[in-house]
């Protein structure tokens, strides 16, 4: 029975090796990859701290600035802070984060649009009338919600690079 086990083991990988899976952010001897591509991105400083917040998570998320700078992330984004709930008990209302960020990613070296888009993140947090305590729960709200964003538009362009390459 060990022994069945093993064929069926070797079968399956065997099938697996032809059908030409591989990893998303793998890399070859001859093409640096997704991961290689994400690395040689530039990002331009934000003028906000949400667009500073996105921005820091796609470079450490995606290494940026450690390969040639192919290409340019170009990020647009917006920010509101609305009310989700108004208690009529003055005490607590429930408040809502919503970023939406644009994206374009452009090739340096014609200068063409490559692949855009649009994402969202919508974070609740509460406000209990206390200013530090509010303040802090719309900070983290704001960090989380650019986590998120940054999370998204990086396994969008990995995608993209992905199917650039199977093409």
């Amino acid at each position: 029975m060990p022994r069945l086990s093993a064929i069926l083991l070797m079968v399956a990988a065997l099938v697996l090796a032809g059908c030409g899976y591989h990893p998303l952010y793998g890399s070859t001897a001859t093409s640096p990859g997704v991961a290689g591509n994400l690395s040689g991105i530039s990002i331009p400083e934000a003028s906000d701290r949400p667009g500073q917040l996105i921005r820091n998570e796609l470079i450490s998320s995606m290494q940026t600035g450690k390969g040639e700078e192919k290409y340019l992330l170009n990020l647009t984004t917006v920010v509101q802070d609305n009310g989700v709930i108004q208690k009529k008990q003055p005490a607590v209302t429930r408040q809502a984060i919503l970023i939406t960020t644009s994206y374009e990613l452009i090739d340096r070296s014609n200068g063409k649009v490559l692949t855009k888009g649009s994402t969202f993140s919508r974070v609740p947090y509460d406000v209990i009338r206390q200013p530090f305590a509010d303040l802090q729960a719309q900070k983290d709200a704001t960090e989380r919600a650019a986590t998120e964003i940054g999370i998204d538009i990086r396994t969008r362009l990995a995608a993209f690079f992905a199917k650039q390459q199977s093409s």
